[in-house]
């Protein structure tokens, strides 16, 4: 446990290159630093260096090519790491599934593989869970807590749906970081060419919503540790973008949570923990509920930055105690 009562664990981390991250933003890498403060150790690899290995006695091994990383807050000398060494991933005390989407058959895939591993070896997020809650319709579980919403590949519907509501959000069913997402007003003279575009360049349906005014204002993603909040940042868009995730330009301030956001997440939050959800982030606009993001979620080191809690410790003390438990 933290205080020096914890033995340090073995820590896998399974991520996109380590190399490439912009640390003043990665979660991950937050995570990271807290674990090595604690004196965790990290191996650090990519999906497709895992592999998956049976054998006569029908034993199954699941194994990965990667390198025992150190890291530190340093802007362009953020790690150092040791040469390629494969690792048993059943060794680890604790598996990071912490890629970015997109959700894709990559990434389902990586999920099915980090299911063999045994019960003593803890994957933060659970992979069948992470399996079966893609963001965009695990909401879809708390129907009445989010905007009216449309999942579809049928442009008559669509155009249904447009005139019921007015003005529309239409974004790809796995997206991220506010990719592909667009506006189309009622009488939009480009609704026909966009629809066109997604359907060559998407082979699953599209998720269509009502657009929320009041997203000026704000999208807020609060992160939830083991069920609980455990902050709150707004984000907010920039002048003439309906996106307001920080990547593409979007402002953030820490938030306080309105009596509405807190009944979202006690509702929530006990679903989550129930399916070793540890780390997930939802987005809520005006009250709605549009996003549960669990693959990869973000947010850690721009509350910290901001003066908000430090929610890394307070992840790695749910995992320690999970382990220890």
């Amino acid at each position: 446990m933290k205080g020096g009562k914890q033995m340090g664990l073995k820590v896998a981390v399974q991520m996109d290159p380590i190399e490439t991250i912009s640390i003043a933003g990665d979660s991950t890498f937050a995570l990271m630093l807290e674990g090595q403060k604690r004196g965790h150790s990290h191996f650090v690899y990519q999906p497709g260096d895992m592999s998956l290995q049976t054998a006569d006695d029908g034993s199954v091994r699941v194994f990965a090519r990667g390198r025992c990383t150190l890291v530190r807050d340093v802007p362009g000398d953020h790690f150092s790491a040791r040469a390629p060494e494969v690792h048993d991933l059943a060794d680890f005390d604790v598996v990071l599934m912490r890629q970015d989407p997109p959700f894709d058959m990559h990434y389902i895939t990586a999920t099915h593989l980090l299911e063999r591993l045994p019960e003593t070896t803890l994957v933060v997020n659970d992979p069948a869970a992470v399996r079966n809650a893609p963001e965009k319709l695990f909401v879809m579980e708390f129907a009445d807590l989010t905007p009216p919403t449309l999942i579809t590949r049928d442009i008559e519907a669509i155009e249904a749906f447009r005139a019921a509501h007015g003005d529309i959000i239409m974004k790809p069913l796995y997206g991220n970081g506010g990719a592909g997402v667009f506006r189309l007003t009622s009488n939009d003279a480009n609704f026909a060419a966009l629809y066109e575009l997604f359907v060559e360049t998407f082979r699953e349906p599209f998720i269509v919503q009502k657009y929320l005014a009041r997203v000026s204002e704000g999208d807020k993603r609060i992160i939830l540790v083991d069920g609980e909040v455990a902050g709150a940042l707004n984000r907010i868009p920039k002048p003439g973008e309906v996106r307001s995730n920080m990547v593409v330009g979007g402002r953030a301030e820490l938030a306080d949570l309105t009596e509405r956001e807190r009944e979202i997440c006690a509702r929530l939050g006990p679903v989550l923990k129930e399916r070793g959800l540890l780390f997930v982030g939802i987005d809520v606009i005006d009250g709605w509920l549009t996003e549960i993001n669990v693959t990869s979620p973000t947010g850690l080191r721009a509350i910290q930055a901001q003066g908000g809690p430090d929610i890394a410790a307070q992840i790695w003390d749910a995992i320690e105690r999970k382990v220890s438990a």
